[in-house]
């Protein structure tokens, strides 16, 4: 699985964004996906997750309420929709893929692709 992440940017606090990302694979909806991010001098860590029907999502407390994952299996895309957002969201965004039918990861260590990240930059 091949994924491409975009829409990173610079924005000022309070403005919304929306990340995509494209994968590569013609069984995307065996995947579950993920998005992480990694802030500079700081371990990567979970954003939010979406199982492979896209009934089922989950995010980190820091981020909860304020983005929102999406997923189309037509084309194959995951979205982030990051509202409210603040400058400790910046970060370095990644979005990975498991292979999973079930209750999607929330750890680095449980996906097993990642795409090359997108750099969102929040300004106070």
């Amino acid at each position: 699985v091949q994924l491409q992440a975009s829409g990173g940017g610079l924005v000022q606090a309070g403005d919304s964004l929306r990340l995509s990302c494209a994968a590569s694979t013609g069984t995307f909806n065996n995947y579950a996906l993920g998005w992480f991010r990694q802030a500079p001098g700081k371990e990567r860590e979970f954003v939010s997750s979406i199982n492979w029907a896209g009934n089922a999502a989950y995010y980190s407390d820091s981020v909860k309420g304020r983005f929102t994952i999406s997923r189309k299996n037509a084309p194959n895309t995951v979205y982030l929709e990051m509202n409210s957002l603040k400058p400790e969201d910046t970060g370095v965004y990644y979005c990975a893929a498991e292979l999973r039918i079930g209750i999607p990861g929330q750890k680095v260590d449980e996906f097993d692709f990642w795409g090359p990240g997108t750099l969102v930059t929040v300004s106070s």
